[in-house]
C-alpha cells in the first residue's frame, strides 16, 4: 500500500474513474502511513481518521454511481490550522486562546468540501502563525521529515511536514511573510503562493494568501479549479476567470528573467544556497531565457518598518488578554510583541508605508523583467526546537527578505525543490511572476521540474 502514497492527484482520479482504485481504498494506504509517521513528524492537530473514513465511503459511492463533485472528490487533504473548519476550533497555534468551535468554513475549506475532498485533518501552526518554525505553545513540535532534529519551517510548519512525510497528495497553508514558500523550501515541496485574493481567505489581510503545498507542480496547478473560486467574504477576492490550470506548458526562449541572489538585508546566503539558485538559473538560460542579474527590492528600513508595524498591530490583538493568558503564548512570541507596546502611532503608520515601498520596488523592478528567480530560504536548515532561523526575537524576520516582497506586491510566487545541501536538506528556488501571472508562475515552474527540478525520492518513516 505504501506504493499508493506516490501517486498524483490525476493518477488518483484516472484510478477512481477505471475503478482500479476506491477512494476509501486509497484513504486505508494514506491512514497507514500516518499512523507510521506522525508520532515522529507531529504535522496534525484535529486529526479524525474515523471522519475521513466516513468521507472516503461517501466519495467511492459517488464515483461508483459516475456522479462526483467535483476535481478532489475523494483525494485527502489537510488544511492548515489558521484555515477555519466548521466544528473545530481554531487555537491559532496558542494556548492562549480560548478554544471555541469554528461556525463556517473558511472559503478554502468550503470550496474543498464542496468539490468532495476528504478532509482528515488540520495542521499545526506557531503561535498566531508569527513563526517560521513547528514551535508551538499548543501543538506538539513539528519536525522536519528529512531530519528529524531539523525544523520545518513555517508558519505552515504541519502542512510542510504532512506533504513530505506523504499523508496525502494536497496540503493547504497560508502566506503572509512566506509561510507556504518557506516551509516548501525547507521539506522539498511545491509551494504556490498565488496573486492576492486569487484564492479567497477570511479573515483577510493585505499580503495574506492561502496556497497549495504539493510533491508536484500539477497537483498544485489541478487544486487551483477548486481553491480558486470567488468568495465575497474576502474582499479582495478576484473576479471569476476561466483559467485552465492544466495547461502547464510554456517556452522561455526570449524571455527575460531576472536572478536575485542578494537580499538586501538580514540573514547572508549560504553558499550552498546560492550555488543552487545558479545552477537553476543557468538551466533556464540554456533553455534559452535571458538572465538579468538584478539588486533586491529590500532595504534594512523596510524590514524594520514591517517588524515595527507587525509588533504594534499584534500588540494591540493581545493587549487586552489576562496576564494568564498572556503568560501562555510562547515566551519568544510575547517577548517580540511587547516591542509593540513602545511603537507610537506615526512609527507603526510609517511601518505601514514601508509594505507600500516594497510593493513599488517590485513593480519597478518588474517594468524590466517578465519573472525572477531567487533563493527562497537564505540558509540550508536549524534546529526543530528554535523559534525561527536566528531564534531571536529581537531579529524575527531576518530571514523573509526573499519571500516577504511579494506579498505587499500582490505578486504569484512559488517555491520548488532545486537541490540538496551536503547535509542532505532539500534548498528550495523561487519564481516570482507579474501579478496575476499565477498561470505563467505554474508553467515556469512545471518546466523547471521537467529539466530533472522538485524531488524524486522522498523520506521514509523511521524504522523502529
Amino acid at each position: 500500500m505504501d506504493d499508493l502514497i506516490s501517486l498524483s492527484i490525476k493518477d488518483l482520479l484516472q484510478h477512481y474513474e477505471a475503478g482500479t482504485l476506491s477512494p476509501f481504498e486509497y484513504w486505508q494506504a494514506v491512514e497507514k502511513r500516518i499512523d507510521a509517521f506522525e508520532p515522529h513528524v507531529q504535522a496534525l492537530y484535529a486529526y479524525d481518521p474515523e471522519e475521513a473514513r466516513r468521507q472516503a465511503a461517501e466519495s467511492t459511492e459517488r464515483w461508483a454511481r459516475r456522479a462526483p463533485l467535483g476535481p478532489l472528490d475523494g483525494i485527502p487533504v489537510s488544511v492548515k490550522e489558521l484555515v477555519a473548519t466548521k466544528g473545530v476550533p481554531v487555537p491559532l497555534g496558542t494556548a492562549a486562546t480560548e478554544k471555541v468551535p469554528a461556525t463556517e468554513d473558511a472559503p478554502a475549506a468550503a470550496r474543498l468540501r464542496e468539490d468532495g475532498a476528504v478532509i482528515f485533518a488540520k495542521t499545526t501552526c506557531p503561535d498566531y502563525g508569527m513563526l517560521s518554525s513547528g514551535l508551538s505553545s499548543f501543538h506538539n513540535l513539528s519536525r522536519n521529515p528529512w531530519k528529524l532534529s531539523e525544523n520545518p519551517g513555517g508558519s505552515s510548519a504541519g502542512a510542510a511536514s504532512a506533504g513530505a512525510a506523504g499523508f496525502g497528495p494536497l496540503h493547504i497553508g497560508t502566506d503572509i511573510g512566506g509561510s507556504v514558500r518557506l516551509p516548501a523550501g525547507w521539506t522539498g515541496l511545491f509551494g504556490f503562493k498565488p496573486s492576492q485574493g486569487r484564492i479567497p481567505v477570511d479573515p483577510y489581510y493585505p499580503g495574506r494568501c492561502a496556497g497549495p503545498m504539493t510533491r508536484t507542480v500539477e497537483d498544485a496547478a489541478w487544486s487551483m479549479f477548486t481553491l480558486a473560486r470567488p468568495d465575497w467574504r474576502d474582499a479582495t477576492s478576484l473576479p471569476p476567470e476561466e483559467i485552465d490550470w492544466t495547461d502547464l506548458s510554456t517556452n522561455v526562449r526570449g524571455l527575460k528573467i531576472g536572478l536575485m541572489l542578494e537580499p538586501g538585508c538580514g540573514l547572508p546566503l549560504d553558499p550552498e544556497v546560492r550555488e543552487a539558485v545558479e545552477k537553476a538559473a543557468l538551466r533556464f538560460e540554456k533553455a534559452g531565457a535571458i538572465i538579468i542579474p538584478v539588486d533586491p527590492v529590500l532595504t534594512r528600513e523596510m524590514l524594520d518598518g514591517l517588524d515595527k508595524f507587525w509588533r504594534a498591530k499584534f500588540w494591540g490583538d493581545i493587549e487586552g488578554l489576562s496576564d494568564e493568558r498572556k503568560a501562555s503564548i510562547l515566551p519568544y512570541i510575547l517577548d517580540w510583541a511587547r516591542g509593540g507596546a513602545d511603537v507610537t502611532g506615526v512609527e507603526a503608520a510609517r511601518g505601514f508605508n514601508r509594505m507600500l515601498e516594497m510593493r513599488r520596488a517590485a513593480s519597478v523592478l518588474f517594468t524590466s523583467i517578465d519573472a525572477l528567480l531567487s533563493p527562497v530560504n537564505p540558509i540550508v536548515s536549524y534546529p526543530a526546537d528554535w523559534a525561527s532561523p536566528t531564534n531571536d526575537p529581537a531579529l524575527p524576520f531576518e530571514h523573509i527578505a526573499y519571500t516577504v516582497p511579494w506579498n505587499m506586491s500582490d505578486q504569484p510566487a512559488a517555491s520548488i525543490n532545486c537541490g540538496f545541501s551536503k547535509s542532505g536538506m532539500p534548498i528550495g528556488l523561487q519564481i516570482v511572476g507579474p501579478r496575476f501571472a499565477d498561470l505563467a508562475v505554474l508553467q515556469l515552474s512545471r518546466l523547471y521540474e521537467s529539466w530533472g527540478g522538485g524531488v524524486k525520492t522522498w523520506p521514509e518513516p523511521p524504522v523502529a
